[in-house]
C-alpha cells in the first residue's frame, strides 16, 4: 500500500512539473527565448534614472542582470525588483560586481524621474533605464521581450509583458535566464555563478 502511495505521489508530482513547464513555454516570450536565446541582446540606446545617456557599452566589463516592466505595475514588477533586492544582500559584496538593470517598456509615463523615485525603494545597486517609444522599441526587440499595452477603466493602461530575468556575461552574451517564482536560493546560486565566470 506504502509503495503504491509512493508511486502515485510520484505521477502526480511529475504531471505537477510537466504542467507548470508546459504553461511557462505555452507564454510567446519565454518559447521565444528557448528558441533564441543565442541571439539575445544587443545595441541600444537609453536614458538612465540619473539623466544620462546610456548604451549597451556601459555594461560591458561586468555580468549584467535584465530585467523589463514598468513602475506602474500592481504586481509582477515591484515582486520581481524586491526578490532582486533579497538576492543582491545575500550575495554580500559580491552584489558590487553585477550590473542589475530595470528596463521599463512604458516611454510615457517612466521619465528618468519617475524611475529613480520609484526605485528609491529597492537596493540602490539596481538602475532605472527608460527611453523615447522607438528606444525601447529597439532593446525589447534585442532582448526578444514580450510587452503589450493593455486598456484600462478611465483611459488608463497597464502592460501586459514577459517576466524572465535576463543573464548576460561580462562581454554582454546571453547565458542564462531567472524564471519567475524561482525559488531565492537557485536564483542566488545562478547570480554566484555569473559572477564566477566573469572573474
Amino acid at each position: 500500500m506504502l509503495k503504491r502511495r509512493g508511486l502515485l505521489a510520484g505521477v502526480f508530482a511529475g504531471l505537477f512539473l510537466f504542467l507548470a513547464a508546459k504553461t511557462w513555454l505555452n507564454h510567446p516570450s519565454n518559447l521565444e527565448i528557448v528558441r533564441a536565446s543565442n541571439t539575445i541582446g544587443g545595441a541600444f540606446e537609453l536614458t538612465d534614472q540619473d539623466g544620462q545617456h546610456v548604451t549597451e557599452k556601459d555594461l560591458l566589463g561586468k555580468p549584467s542582470v535584465m530585467f523589463f516592466g514598468y513602475t506602474y505595475c500592481p504586481d509582477i514588477c515591484p515582486t520581481t525588483l524586491l526578490e532582486l533586492t533579497n538576492w543582491l544582500k545575500a550575495l554580500g559584496v559580491d552584489a558590487d560586481k553585477l550590473n542589475v538593470v530595470f528596463v521599463s517598456v512604458d516611454s510615457k509615463r517612466d521619465t528618468p524621474e519617475q524611475m529613480k523615485l520609484y526605485l528609491s525603494s529597492f537596493d540602490p545597486r539596481i538602475r532605472g533605464f527608460t527611453g523615447t517609444a522607438k528606444q525601447v522599441e529597439k532593446i525589447t526587440s534585442e532582448y526578444r521581450v514580450y510587452y503589450k499595452q493593455v486598456p484600462a477603466d478611465g483611459g488608463d493602461y497597464t502592460y501586459d509583458h514577459s517576466a524572465l530575468i535576463y543573464l548576460m556575461n561580462q562581454s554582454g552574451r546571453h547565458v542564462g535566464i531567472i524564471a519567475p517564482n524561482e525559488p531565492e536560493a537557485s536564483a542566488v546560486a545562478k547570480l554566484r555563478k555569473l559572477i564566477n565566470s566573469g572573474t
